[in-house]
């Protein structure tokens, strides 16, 4: 029982180090940009390009644990993210830190899925797993609140390299754990890869994201971004029917039939457009608004996202309480609330007047951890590394949207509202905010029925055998 503990704090260790390395670096963008003399464009590309395969091969992540085995596949993902980590830390040249950024987005893609099937593994007891994910989510938040701050000290106080070499001792930690305390799993029964399942996806996934991307740069309507989406479209049609026919499909049409799966995916999703609006324009505001320093305004988010941590490890408790479901609904309310709310706030306010609406937002998202325990027990063993992706994929291309529409609606009502910029950036900020505050409402029913007691008739019974949940009939 003990092994099993230590193999979830090495499971929980890979993951913080993938979501720390992205929170530290946007605030040491500056510094990177004046020390290897990058453009505007080459900024963004070392964002931009670990997003992209990130999001493009987590799919195929997700369907290496199922096939090759979770423990395998993870470690693969250590060796490979913390190596480029270094490379990265150690670059003299843009096209260098973008390279490794790349790679670490490959390591990130084979950990991220990989992380929550060894979970489903390591605790087969729903009510353990449910503290599992809790004490996982927590560490995701505690990411969010070291992150932006850590940066803010390396960038100002030491060399910008360290916000990626960081990852190397952790990375060596966590395979040295993880080699020790997680265990082989069982023989496995599916052993088809599925190459026409993985290559669609990945290019519908590469395509979609890079156009989320560049969109708004480019213009929504530039040859580039429409071929994007075409080749998207046309990659999802050839991944459906791929799916349909094969006999071993990476992600069979059924398992979509869970009611539980479909709302909690999509949930999730919803969830995370709104959390990557917050932080990514919420970050501008407290500085171009409010007059914040970098470390002043990544500091600001510690009370939100630590008070986000305690509540995921309560939340398995609170929703014994009220059902899964109503506790869902709750976060997502708390969240919309606290979101309008933020909106409220005028230009000469200071820290006391931001911090109850952030801690506010971290209490609701600290709710949302059952909807990952729920989304878990409803698939069958040999297929939660792929619905493990699935999930985060979800997260990811949302959190994409979160950015790419909330942006464009700023942008549009600041050019619109004719007023000098910091006004202007305001009420635009104050519209965009009210938007995501109604989106985040709009989640509330599909909670409430998706993750409601009881299955409706036709519907796979989602903790029964895995024939009946995403089988490949």
């Amino acid at each position: 029982m003990r092994v099993r503990w230590w193999a979830l704090v090495a499971v929980t260790l890979g993951t913080f180090m993938t979501y720390l390395d992205n929170n530290l670096g946007n605030v040491a963008l500056p510094t990177i940009q004046r020390d290897l003399g990058l453009t505007i464009s080459g900024l963004e590309w070392i964002v931009s390009s670990y997003i992209l395969v990130f999001a493009g091969l987590m799919l195929a992540g997700g369907r290496l644990a199922d096939v090759l085995g979770a423990r395998r596949v993870f470690l693969a993902g250590l060796a490979v993210f913390t190596p480029a980590s270094l490379v990265a830390g150690l670059a003299e040249s843009g096209g260098t830190l973008i390279a490794a950024r790349a790679a670490q987005g490959v390591g990130a893609a084979l950990l991220t899925p990989t992380a929550l099937a060894l979970i489903s593994q390591l605790f087969p007891d729903p009510a353990e797993r449910g503290r599992a994910v809790g004490i996982w989510s927590a560490s995701g938040a505690l990411s969010m609140a070291l992150g932006p701050t850590l940066g803010g000290l390396i960038s100002e106080n030491l060399h910008w390299g360290w916000i990626y070499l960081i990852n190397v001792p952790i990375g060596a930690v966590t395979a040295g754990l993880a080699l020790w305390a997680v265990r082989p799993a069982g023989p496995r029964t599916r052993h088809s890869l599925d190459l026409p399942g993985l290559t669609t996806s990945a290019l519908a996934l590469f395509a979609l994201t890079y156009a989320l991307i560049e969109g708004g740069a480019l213009g929504w309507t530039s040859a580039p971004i429409l071929a994007a989406f075409a080749v998207c479209a046309a990659a999802a049609v050839a991944f459906v029917t791929v799916e349909r026919r094969a006999a071993e499909p990476m992600i069979a049409v059924s398992l979509f039939r869970s009611r539980v799966f479909t709302g909690g995916v999509l949930t999730s999703g919803i969830w995370t457009f709104g959390v990557f609006g917050i932080y990514f324009f919420s970050a501008l505001w407290l500085q171009n608004v409010l007059g914040f320093s970098p470390t002043q305004a990544g500091a600001s988010f510690v009370p939100m996202a630590l008070v986000m941590a305690v509540t995921a490890i309560l939340s398995q408790r609170i929703g014994a309480l009220l059902g899964i479901g109503r506790t869902v609904a709750l976060g997502m309310a708390l969240m919309g609330v606290a979101v309008f709310l933020i909106s409220r706030v005028g230009a000469d306010a200071g820290f006391a007047d931001v911090a109850p609406w952030f801690i506010l937002y971290g209490l609701g998202g600290g709710l949302l951890v059952p909807l990952t325990a729920a989304v878990l027990n409803g698939v069958p063993k040999d297929r939660s590394g792929v619905a493990s992706g699935v999930l985060n994929v979800s997260r990811e291309v949302f959190g994409l949207l979160g950015i790419t529409v909330l942006g464009a609606l700023l942008t549009a009502r600041q050019r619109a509202s004719g007023l000098p910029p910091l006004p202007a950036f305001l009420d635009g900020y104050r519209f965009t905010l009210t938007v995501a505050a109604a989106v985040l409402l709009a989640a509330i029913p599909i909670a409430l029925y998706a993750l409601r007691p009881g299955r409706t008739p036709g519907e796979p019974q989602t903790t029964a055998a895995p024939e009946t949940v995403g089988s490949s009939n």
